[in-house]
C-alpha cells in the first residue's frame, strides 16, 4: 500500500527550528517529486516547498525562502524540510505529497497524487 507519513512537528517558540520528515512506503520515492504544503486554520492550503525526483532542483514559497530547506535521501525513501527562524505565521498542519507529474515545480496541489496525513506545527511563545 502506497503511503506517506510525516513526522517532526510540534510546538516551538518564535525563532526556533524544526525538521520535518516525510517517509514513503509501498513505492520507490526516486521516481517522484515531493512537495510540502501547509494549511493554517481557516485558510487555504498553500505550497511551501518542492523538490525534483533527483533532488537537484528545488522551489520555495517567497514567505519561507532563506529560512526553510528541502532535501531528500532516496536511499532512505525520505524527504525532509528543515525549518529555521520560525514565525507564528508558519503555524499550521504540514503535509507532504508526491507526484510523477512534470508540473510539480509550481506546487499546485492538484498536480500531486499521493498525500500524507499531516503533522501539526505550532509556533508560539
Amino acid at each position: 500500500q502506497l503511503q506517506l507519513v510525516e513526522s517532526g512537528g510540534g510546538l516551538v517558540q518564535p525563532g526556533g527550528s524544526l525538521k520535518l520528515s516525510c517517509a514513503a512506503s509501498g513505492f520507490i520515492l526516486d521516481y517522484y517529486a515531493i512537495g510540502w504544503f501547509r494549511q493554517a486554520p481557516g485558510e487555504e492550503r498553500q505550497g511551501v516547498s518542492s523538490i525534483s525526483p533527483s533532488g537537484d532542483t528545488t522551489n520555495y514559497a517567497d514567505s519561507v525562502k532563506g529560512r526553510f530547506t528541502i532535501s531528500r535521501d532516496n536511499a532512505a525513501n525520505t524527504v525532509y524540510l528543515q525549518m529555521n527562524s520560525l514565525k507564528p505565521e508558519d503555524t499550521g498542519v504540514y503535509y507532504c505529497a508526491a507526484t510523477g507529474s512534470l508540473g510539480w515545480f509550481q506546487m499546485y496541489g492538484y498536480e500531486y497524487n499521493y498525500w500524507g496525513q499531516g503533522t501539526q506545527v505550532t509556533v508560539s511563545s
